[in-house]
């Protein structure tokens, strides 16, 4: 594994542990299929929650955030429904969250959380 990778997955358990801090079910993670990937799957409730997380090590090219466009956010509907789908799971509710992480070594990780990013 590449160190981006590496950065990548360190990122999504810091922000599965957040998640479940906050009190969402993590109840799945990197689920891939020829679509695409959802980085992690939570419960908020019945509510599901497909979450989109970015990871960098500074803020040098932009926040992570940004990095999420309208077209990612379009694509993580349809791999909702794709995931849920395979997993016999029922949508009542769908919301799309994104955790922007920043890692720089310097001391504890800023996370930030955005709910509902449609």
């Amino acid at each position: 594994m590449n160190a981006k990778d590496e950065l990548g997955r360190a990122g999504e358990r810091l922000a599965a542990d957040y998640l479940e801090d906050t009190g969402l079910r993590v109840i799945d993670s990197n689920w891939r299929c020829p679509s695409g990937e959802i980085d992690l799957v939570a419960l908020d409730g019945t509510e599901l929650v497909i979450v989109e997380v970015k990871t960098r090590r500074s803020l040098r090219f932009g926040d992570p955030l940004e990095a999420l466009t309208a077209a990612k956010v379009r694509r993580l509907r349809t791999l909702a429904v794709s995931w849920a789908r395979e997993h016999r799971h029922v949508i009542g509710s769908l919301r799309i969250d994104a955790v922007g992480i920043v890692m720089d070594g310097r001391g504890t990780p800023r996370i930030d959380h955005l709910k509902d990013v449609e």
